[in-house]
C-alpha cells in the first residue's frame, strides 16, 4: 500500500514542524487530537475543518486552508 502524499497545506505544516524542531504528536496534543487524526488531515484522508484554525494559530502559519 502507497503513503498518501501530504497536501500543501500539510507540506507547510511538517516544514514549520521542522523550523519549531516539534513532532507530530505533540502538535496533535496541543491541537486536541490524535496523531493518527493530524496525519489524515495533513494527507487530505479528513477536512479536520474543526482544528485547521488551531493548527494555523499554534504554529503561527499564514496559510490558504484550502488543500
Amino acid at each position: 500500500m502507497q503513503k498518501k502524499k501530504l497536501t500543501p497545506f500539510g507540506e507547510v505544516v511538517n516544514k514549520r514542524l521542522v523550523e519549531l524542531n516539534m513532532t507530530q504528536r505533540r502538535l496533535a496534543k496541543e491541537v486536541g487530537t490524535s496523531e493518527v487524526y493530524l496525519s489524515m488531515i495533513l494527507r487530505g484522508v479528513r477536512s479536520g475543518k474543526k482544528y485547521l484554525n488551531t493548527i494555523i494559530s499554534i504554529l503561527d502559519i499564514e496559510c490558504d486552508k484550502e488543500k
